[in-house]
């Protein structure tokens, strides 16, 4: 009986968390469109309104390579202190000071569900 309460317990919490990723990929999605597609695009390929006009053209996050050559708290630093603060281009602004930490984990959740 005990077994069964465990593996009842596990299954629930493994349920909740696959529901809490998939809000936090929502929400994400949300900002994303708000914040980040007029560059990025609606999908994430870099194909924005205004990346016509920008050099170095904006990342393609579905990209599964470049989903795989970083890390979360890498995208979360390029989000939050800009490309700059990284090596990349400066052109990619900095958001910290308009997103919250919860804000920020949504967008990577949204940015890794992009993956090809």
């Amino acid at each position: 009986m005990r077994v069964l309460i465990t593996a009842l317990v596990l299954s629930a919490g493994s349920l909740l968390a696959h529901s809490a990723l998939a809000a936090d990929a929502a929400a994400g999605e949300a900002k994303f469109k708000q914040l980040c597609s007029t560059c990025h695009g609606q999908s994430g390929q870099g194909d924005g309104p205004a990346s016509a006009s920008l050099n170095p053209q904006p990342r393609d996050m579905s990209d599964s390579e470049w989903q795989e050559s970083v890390d979360d708290d890498h995208i979360r630093t390029v989000i939050k202190d800009g490309g700059a603060a990284v090596g990349l281009a400066a052109t990619m602004a900095p958001f910290g000071h308009s997103l919250n930490d919860e804000d920020l984990d949504n967008l990577v959740a949204y940015i890794r569900s992009l993956d090809d």
